[in-house]
């Protein structure tokens, strides 16, 4: 579902709620990466210019020939910028115009440079030095080669003596959006998921608020550790609406962890996937968001919404993080589901073809002017 009709709908939605967007706050971490972005060459024509490796797949045929000999792989730097879930979605909300108070690993105890201009953007805080990650980019994906040793510095011991507990519960207590991401990173963002449950949770009052959570790809963890993060984010529900964003590999990796019925990677089949996993996980609201489209789940429907799919994106790592900042910003802002996916899949879109955080009048803009592709 996207039609002409639904755009336009959605872009007079945000037109009307600019003012009030600016006026949401954001609490949101902890974790925090050097990013680099880079291509792999397949053949040098010269000193200045190469062919670059079109596809995983290709790649994979490459190193697997090597085995048993040896080979020579040439990567290019394209471009050096901040990184981790949780920089890339808080400096896309600020360009959505929320105000953000950031916690995490930029750096420590000085913040590094690569995360200037989003302190000039964001209220930031930092307890540990960033992890730093080769994003190997192709035309069907990415491979994101990360060193997050410094992420052990990331835990509940931390964040009391480095940033103070009365700061963090005061954040953790008033924000309209709390944002810890990348649970997958950070090997204690269970046990500070625990910390907050228990000593902060039970204190909360007020209107219910609005907590988003990711996983980032938790192939490499246990299953075991798995469904203990995810009876964390369950638990959160009785004092926050919960938002659960997965990219389709995370949703499928689900399935083995809670038992589920395996489904076929279609709009219908993760539309079922989808009400399996909120009915079993008692959330508020899950996302699943595919390359082409994306889908949100509540305990009654499921939306789903084409994007504005490109062949030769100019960036994808980060888009993921985009699609969830929009998403954010629909739901804070009251749109329905459809509406703030809708919003999601434009602000992922205009991202990937402009290697730029859009601001609400970019979404707007976009509705507008839908590209072809």
């Amino acid at each position: 579902m996207n039609t002409q009709e639904m755009r336009t709908q959605c872009a007079q939605q945000l037109a009307a709620a600019t003012e009030r967007a600016s006026q949401l706050t954001v609490f949101a971490g902890l974790d925090g990466f050097v990013d680099e972005i880079i291509h792999v060459v397949d053949k040098r024509d010269s000193a200045e210019v190469f062919q670059r490796v079109p596809s995983i797949l290709r790649l994979g045929d490459r190193i697997k020939a090597a085995a048993g000999k040896s080979t020579n792989i040439e990567l290019v730097v394209q471009r050096t910028k901040l990184g981790g879930n949780g920089p890339i979605l808080a400096n896309a909300l600020c360009s959505l115009g929320m105000k953000v108070v950031y916690l995490g690993a930029l750096g420590y105890p000085n913040v590094h440079p690569v995360f200037t201009d989003f302190t000039t953007l964001a209220e930031v805080h930092s307890i540990a030095e960033p992890g730093y990650t080769d994003a190997l980019e192709f035309e069907d994906g990415k491979l994101m080669l990360g060193k997050t040793a410094q992420l052990r510095d990331v835990n509940w011991k931390s964040i009391q003596e480095r940033f103070g507990l009365e700061k963090f519960s005061s954040q953790f207590s008033s924000a309209n959006l709390v944002a810890f991401v990348n649970w997958t990173m950070m090997p204690y963002m269970t046990e500070i998921w625990e910390a907050c449950h228990r000593e902060l949770c039970p204190g909360l009052s007020g209107p219910r608020r609005t907590m988003f959570f990711d996983l980032a790809d938790p192939e490499k963890r246990l299953l075991t550790d798995i469904s203990t993060a995810l009876d964390f984010i369950g638990r959160f529900q009785k004092y926050f609406d919960v938002i659960l964003g997965l990219n389709e590999k995370e949703a499928l990796a689900l399935v083995e962890v809670l038992g589920l019925e395996k489904r076929e990677t279609t709009p219908e089949g993760l539309s079922d996937l989808a009400r399996d996993i909120i009915r079993t996980l008692k959330i508020g609201t899950l996302v699943i968001h595919p390359v082409r489209y994306a889908l949100a789940a509540d305990q009654s429907s499921v939306s789903v919404v084409e994007g504005p799919y490109v062949a030769e994106p100019l960036i994808t790592t980060g888009a993921g993080d985009h699609f969830n900042s929009g998403f954010c910003l629909g739901k804070l802002l009251g749109l329905d589901n459809s509406m703030s996916v809708l919003t999601g899949v434009t602000t992922s879109g205009f991202y990937v073809r402009s290697g730029k955080s859009p601001t609400i009048q970019d979404l707007i803009d976009m509705l507008h002017d839908w590209p072809s592709r």
